[in-house]
């Protein structure tokens, strides 16, 4: 194989990038945008710079965040000193750094538009602006918002999120994460290097509707929204349906983080699944074995064995989660209630926080952890009624 194309230069793009390019072949990276701003809210967790310590080990200005707070509709907020700290950059620094990395290591990072993608006998041509560029392999990694209608996830309605906030000259040093009532989403404020990301992300809610939230909350702290400049995009947040189908490889490309829908469909983080997906299928296209007709097969089944499975499962129960009840209180509100009198409660939402709490083994945690005392035990039991038993052949895969 002479050349690899990555379509796309966002966190997924630039890494696969870098680790193929580190391998010897001859990568190239084509993207309109490069790094771009967004308002997601660019945290790394402990689950991210464990495995790839570069996250945390650089020059990038980052806030090193140690305090959340949590909220809900009608709840008392209660505050968490985090065990692991939450990295935030700058989405647009972060991009950045990424693709230095990639063209240290040897990627030709290219500034274009894909018009369109013709297949070849062996490989493809790809049409820009400029002119045409010939790969033998292709990884897409375009973002949610996907032009290539051809490559990664097909799409439906009940499959994205949006998430829309606001870039806020401002400063504090906590996270704020806000449950709202009758939403499958939340609001979160997380503070950056001389600004804030304040944003909000929802499924079943129109754009208008959101926003309108978001700014009410943000009157409600005193944060002055209207000094922000507003930013709006299209989370991936795949149906447990959809996961069993999800097109993410196909003859001679595979597609990684966002582009492949590989977001958590209860938090809606996407920077570690962009990182380990791009790490994945680098090491598929560059093993010894590497076969282009069978690659995206493989490459599948090592997303699987990962973490698609876990995040499978998630999708099964998130809508419960965050619109059930329980005696007229939302399940959000019951959680951050029982948090201030449960220490196990607490412990676990912790880990939830670091990445380090998988869905496939929660039900079991709490079945152990959660049945001293009485407050615990109530907790246990709103978690059973929302939280199903995994079917047997994803068992063996929690940790």
């Amino acid at each position: 194989m002479k050349r690899v194309a990555v379509l796309g230069g966002g966190p997924a793009g630039a890494h696969a990038a870098e680790k193929l390019a580190a391998s010897g072949l001859e990568t190239i990276l084509i993207d309109e945008k490069l790094a771009w701003e967004k308002p997601c809210g660019g945290g790394i967790t402990y689950k991210a710079y464990e495995k790839y310590p570069f996250l945390f080990e650089n020059q990038t200005q980052k806030k090193v965040v140690t305090e959340t707070y949590l909220g809900a509709h009608k709840s008392d907020c209660v505050k968490m000193n985090l065990n692991q700290p939450i990295l935030i950059f700058s989405r647009r620094e972060f991009n950045q750094m990424l693709l230095d990395r990639a063209e240290k290591a040897g990627a030709q990072i290219e500034k274009e538009r894909v018009t369109a993608i013709k297949e070849r006998e062996a490989g493809w041509t790809l049409k820009t602006k400029s002119g045409s560029i010939d790969a033998d392999y292709m990884v897409v990694a375009t973002g949610a918002r996907n032009p290539l209608r051809d490559f990664g996830t097909q799409w439906k309605a009940e499959d994205t999120m949006v998430a829309l906030g606001y870039y806020i000259p401002s400063n504090q040093e906590h996270i704020d994460i806000q449950f709202l009532d009758r939403l499958e989403g939340y609001i979160w404020v997380f503070p950056r290097n001389g600004h804030l990301s304040a944003g909000i992300c929802g499924r079943g809610a129109t754009a208008q509707e959101l926003r309108l939230r978001l700014e009410r909350y943000l009157d409600e702290k005193g944060i002055n929204w209207k000094q922000g400049q507003l930013y709006a995009h299209m989370l991936p947040s795949l149906s447990r349906s959809s996961w069993r189908n999800n097109r993410m490889a196909g003859k001679r490309w595979m597609a990684v983080g966002d582009s492949a829908g590989l977001v958590d469909p209860i938090t809606g983080e996407g920077i570690y699944y962009a990182i380990r997906s791009a790490d994945i299928a680098s090491s598929v296209i560059t093993s010894s074995g590497f076969d282009p007709a069978t690659a995206g097969g493989v490459y599948r089944g090592r997303i699987e064995d990962d973490f698609l499975l876990d995040l499978e499962f998630g999708a099964s129960f998130a809508q419960k989660l965050y619109l059930g009840r329980f005696f007229f209180k939302s399940i959000p509100s019951c959680i951050v209630d029982y948090m201030h009198r449960s220490p196990k409660l607490y412990e676990l939402m912790q880990d939830i926080f670091s990445g380090t709490q998988d869905y496939l083994s929660l039900r079991n945690r709490l079945f152990r952890n959660l049945n001293g005392s009485v407050n615990e035990t109530i907790v246990n039991f709103i978690f059973q009624r929302i939280i199903p038993e995994p079917p047997v052949g994803m068992r063996a895969t929690a940790r």
